[in-house]
């Protein structure tokens, strides 16, 4: 029995969606409809705002500025580390959910590091969000909608939030460190 029901707060709304940069170009696409709760911690708020009222097979289109989305980039968040504490086989783009001992006692335990450079001495770690510092626009297309239950209501999320990047969150999941994508 399908319903035209509306999105509204402590919902659960399945999506799909386009990421653009203000200039068009593709930044990632979700094919496939994943869960989110409304009302929670899944979704940045501009996008649960835009999308208060929809139903299911709305298109949703939401211009995201960096503070609303993942806040301006932070040149304070770039570590110059010794290389031969990082693994060997290391490469542009890997992630690391805090710096192995020996690193800067001023980078931030719990964050996602991403490799930006690497020398021959020094290895470049980057803290901010890969998404920090851009306008963004996100074309979303809202496949179904349904109540959210209780214990969901209660953790506060599904566990995939919107392009989230947990760490020092033990929760199991298969989205424990670094995807290929950005969700």
């Amino acid at each position: 029995m399908k319903s035209r029901k509306n999105i509204n707060h402590q919902c659960v709304v399945s999506l799909t969606w386009t990421l653009k940069d203000t200039l068009g170009e593709v930044l990632d696409v979700l094919d496939e409809p994943v869960e989110f709760l409304v009302g929670g911690q899944d979704l940045l708020a501009k996008i649960e705002d835009a999308l208060q009222g929809h139903v299911a097979g709305d298109a949703v289109e939401v211009h995201l500025e960096p503070q609303d989305a993942f806040g301006d980039y932070d040149d304070q968040l770039l570590f110059l580390e010794p290389r031969h504490l990082f693994p060997g086989d290391i490469e542009e783009g890997m992630g690391f959910e805090g710096l192995p001992p020996g690193c800067s006692a001023q980078a931030p335990k719990d964050r996602l590091y991403f490799v930006s450079d690497i020398y021959p001495d020094h290895v470049v770690l980057d803290a901010n969000h890969p998404l920090a510092g851009i306008a963004l626009r996100v074309s979303l297309k809202v496949h179904a909608i349904r109540e959210a239950e209780v214990d969901e209501v209660g953790r506060g999320t599904l566990g995939t939030g919107f392009f989230r990047m947990p760490v020092g969150e033990a929760t199991g999941d298969e989205g424990e460190g670094p995807s290929p994508t950005l969700h």
